[in-house]
């Protein structure tokens, strides 16, 4: 059989790139789940003394977002291979604004925990039919690039989040910031009905249970995933503990979220930068994954070493540079060894190893810190995304070229 040439659908529609209109949608949803969820998790970080939670339970409430990801992702990314990826993502984000609307009516942890669990659902709905729909828009020749450019928006809403989330909160507390996330998502859900193509459902050949288990356990999609699992993880443990800190030192409510925007900004201009300098064959994946996640390791350890007001601008500043760098290569890598038909379920897959990372994190840090202390619980963690780095420079392969998956997809069933 002739080898199968890869291209993306709007490459044969428009020419050598995807146009902007069509995709910028598509970063507004990535803002829209980033924005929402940081907002209210550096929210939760400084007002945790106001709402009366302890330390593992304050890990309880940054978890139980990504907690529903973990569950829900898989099965919406296998939907949006089944049935488009267009109305999985615009649903979903009409159930964010509805569950941000519950929000606003929250008037205890509790409940602002089932309104952040409903947000979790939906996101689960729309982040990777989003993923996927920007693998297929840019093609392999260019994923680097756009999914550089898809997690600096999301990065934009990591780095806008805690400082709109304070004003919002100072303003009018909780309330105030479900309401603007509820007109947020659904102006996004509204561009996103007319903007994006309805992208054409492509045949699936039949997996029996073994190709599963053989796919997701395959270095190709594993090691990928556990690197960036780890990346999330870090993000996680940081939105919520960094202003945490900030606020033990002493820092007011806007200095406290801050530190979460330092991380954003860094990686939000690193991605783009990684994305092109992975297409152009100037960063390798093993390379550039390990050393990201070096340097997450670096900072999350020198925060636990060094919990003074400059350090934890430092580190928010390194580790945010280690998440810009780990991001799009592994999403990268994932799309460009991944036939175009299943793309939604191997990123509704990874994007459950990732929120498995997002939830991990803090529990991890918050029980350990409930026992024994911040630091050590922040050094743990450490050392769990320093193995994952070792492990990402030893296992990770190189991504296949089209004609190569299409040999080994047709011979294994394999990704």
């Amino acid at each position: 059989m002739a080898p199968v040439r890869l291209r993306s659908v709007a490459q044969d529609a428009h020419g050598a790139r995807p146009p902007g209109p069509v995709l910028a949608p598509l970063y507004a949803a990535g803002f829209t789940t980033a924005f929402g969820a940081h907002a209210i998790a550096a929210g939760l970080g400084a007002e945790s003394g106001d709402l009366g939670v302890g330390l593992l339970a304050f890990g309880l409430l940054l978890a139980v977002y990504d907690l529903a990801e973990v569950v829900l992702k898989p099965v919406f990314g296998t939907l949006s291979d089944r049935i488009g990826v267009k109305p999985v993502i615009v649903g979903g984000l009409v159930v964010f604004a509805l569950a941000s609307f519950a929000g606003v009516f929250a008037g205890n942890a509790l409940l602002l925990g089932a309104a952040r669990l409903g947000q979790g659902a939906a996101a689960s709905a729309f982040s990777p039919a989003s993923s996927a729909a920007v693998a297929r828009l840019a093609g392999p020749a260019t994923v680097g690039r756009y999914f550089g450019r898809y997690g600096s928006y999301k990065g934009l809403g990591y780095a806008l989040g805690p400082l709109i989330g304070a004003a919002l909160i100072g303003v009018g507390g909780f309330p105030l910031l479900f309401g603007a996330l509820t007109a947020v998502a659904a102006i996004t859900a509204g561009w996103a009905m007319l903007a994006v193509p309805r992208l054409p459902v492509l045949p699936r050949p039949r997996y029996t249970l073994a190709d599963l288990v053989r796919q997701t356990t395959h270095r190709s999609f594993l090691v990928p995933t556990l690197a960036l699992a780890a990346a999330t993880g870090a993000l996680g443990v940081a939105v919520g503990f960094l202003p945490l800190l900030a606020t033990s030192l002493q820092l007011p409510l806007l200095a406290s979220m801050a530190a979460v925007t330092v991380l954003a900004v860094a990686s939000t201009v690193t991605q783009p930068i990684v994305g092109r300098l992975r297409d152009s064959g100037r960063v390798t994946t093993r390379a550039g994954v390990a050393g990201g996640l070096g340097l997450i390791a670096l900072g999350v350890a020198l925060l636990a070493a060094v919990p003074v007001t400059a350090v934890v601008y430092l580190t928010a500043a390194i580790i945010g540079l280690g998440i810009g760098t780990v991001t799009p290569l592994g999403f990268a890598h994932l799309a460009a060894t991944t036939p175009p038909e299943r793309l939604g379920r191997t990123m509704g897959s990874a994007e459950l190893g990732r929120e498995v990372g997002d939830a991990g994190g803090p529990l991890l840090v918050g029980g350990i810190a409930a026992a024994v202390g911040v630091g050590l619980g922040l050094g743990a963690l450490a050392l769990v995304i320093a193995v994952v780095a070792v492990l990402a420079l030893v296992l990770l392969q190189r991504a296949q070229s089209g004609s190569e998956l299409q040999a080994r997809r047709s011979s294994t069933g394999t990704g």
